[in-house]
């Protein structure tokens, strides 16, 4: 009997070991739960019923591991003495449940708040001693 599909063969990096050989067409749920987090590459082989053969690598990322989150520096941030960081890390968990605590980041207030803040403050303040004054009247 001869194969009359095209075979695939799927790869990670360079490991000479394929972690499935499937006949195509095929919908695969491909798991990452076993990857570290970082860059790999997907190579795919494919064989036709003829023997000849075609390669695909596509390069992606792997983030299964825990999300962080800092606050106080940035990329390629100039530093010197003490500041404040802010970290926090958390997990997307089972996928199952959503577990609210730690899970979303506290962030510092921006500065156009206190600036409006300021300002509705001030202009709160001219308002209530002209009214109490009488003032321009």
């Amino acid at each position: 009997m001869t194969k009359d599909k095209t075979t695939v063969l799927l790869f990670i990096d360079e490991d000479p070991h394929p972690i499935a050989d499937l006949e195509t067409p095929i919908v695969f749920d491909f798991d990452t739960s076993k990857l570290t987090d970082g860059e790999h590459t997907l190579k795919i082989v494919s064989k036709s019923p003829k023997g000849r053969e075609g390669i695909r690598k596509i390069k992606f990322t792997v983030k299964n591991g825990p999300s962080i989150s800092i606050e106080g520096l940035k990329e390629n941030d100039v530093v010197d003495g003490t500041f404040p960081l802010m970290i926090n890390a958390y997990d997307k968990g089972n996928q199952k449940s959503f577990i609210i605590e730690g899970s979303e980041t506290p962030q510092t207030i921006p500065v156009w708040i206190w600036i409006i803040v300021i300002l509705f403050s001030g202009w709160g303040a001219y308002y209530l001693i002209t009214y109490f004054t009488g003032f321009p009247y």
